[in-house]
This record gives C-alpha cells, sequence and structure tokens, in this order.
C-alpha cells in the first residue's frame, strides 16, 4: 500500500524519479510495470500493472450498452499507457498526459493505497488547502459523509 506525498521534479525528458522507498515494492510487485491514465479532477493515475488489471477488468464487467459507462471507459482505459520504471527508477511520463494534467517541472506524487496520482504541485497544494478548509466546516456542521461516520481517527 502506499501512502504520504512526495515532491518530485520532472526533467527535460518528461520523466519523474519515483522515491526509493517505493520503488523495490514496484519491482517486487510488478516488476517496474507500471500504468498511467487521467483522472477528471485533474491528475494522472499510476498503477503497478496487475492493479489496473483488475480495475479495467471491473470496469469492463459493467458492460458497454450505457453510454455514461462507456465514456468513463473510454475515459479511463482510452487514455491508459504501459509505461516502465527504467533502471534508476523513472517513468517517462508520456506528453499528451502531462499536458492533460498540467505538469510542468514541479509535481507531487501522492500515495493512495493500491496507486499513486501525480499531481502539479501548485494544484496539489491548492487543493489540499481548499480540502481542508471544507472537511473543517463539514465536520463542525456534521456534514461528512454517512460511510465515514463509523471511522475512528
Amino acid at each position: 500500500m502506499f501512502k504520504g506525498s512526495h515532491s518530485v521534479t520532472i526533467d527535460a525528458k518528461g520523466r519523474i524519479a519515483i522515491p526509493a522507498s517505493y520503488r523495490q515494492s514496484l519491482i517486487d510487485d510488478c516488476g517496474g510495470r507500471l500504468v498511467i491514465t487521467r483522472h477528471w479532477d485533474g491528475c494522472l493515475l499510476i498503477y503497478p500493472g496487475p492493479e489496473f488489471q483488475a480495475f479495467e477488468q471491473q470496469l469492463l464487467s459493467r458492460g458497454s450498452l450505457n453510454p455514461k459507462v462507456r465514456d468513463i471507459q473510454r475515459f479511463f482505459i482510452g487514455n491508459a499507457r504501459d509505461i516502465d520504471m527504467d533502471r534508476q527508477g523513472r517513468l517517462l511520463l508520456p506528453a499528451t498526459l502531462r499536458a492533460a494534467a498540467r505538469l510542468e517541472a514541479k509535481a507531487v506524487l501522492s500515495g493512495i493505497g493500491n496507486l499513486f496520482e501525480l499531481w502539479d504541485e501548485d494544484t496539489f497544494n491548492q487543493r489540499n488547502a481548499d480540502t481542508a478548509d471544507t472537511l473543517a466546516d463539514d465536520a463542525a456542521n456534521g456534514d461528512l459523509p454517512d460511510v465515514l461516520m463509523d471511522i475512528s481517527l
């Protein structure tokens, strides 16, 4: 399971270095083979290969007769690209996906359980600040989602 957020630099060739704390796990679990795709929140999702395959199968099992389901399948699977971690632990980010997430030089790689999110650094920091404010207000007003009410901090 991945957790924590790490500042990463996107080099002139469009590569990021995976933090050393995750590298061996990614080599052991998926041979360094990852899948990257878009998310509608404006970030990129980076899955270990087997995790993306499980997600892809779940998504495809929903059928394709419903146009909204087809759109979501097209969005996640149609934008997905296989990428391999190189010997130095770097990932080459496809230019089209970098552009879609407005990634330039500074980014944040955030571990979210079985996958990573890759954000533009300024966007990540602003969203985190906005979320903190919103959650504080929601908690004070008792407006947190019901599915979270039985979790103890």
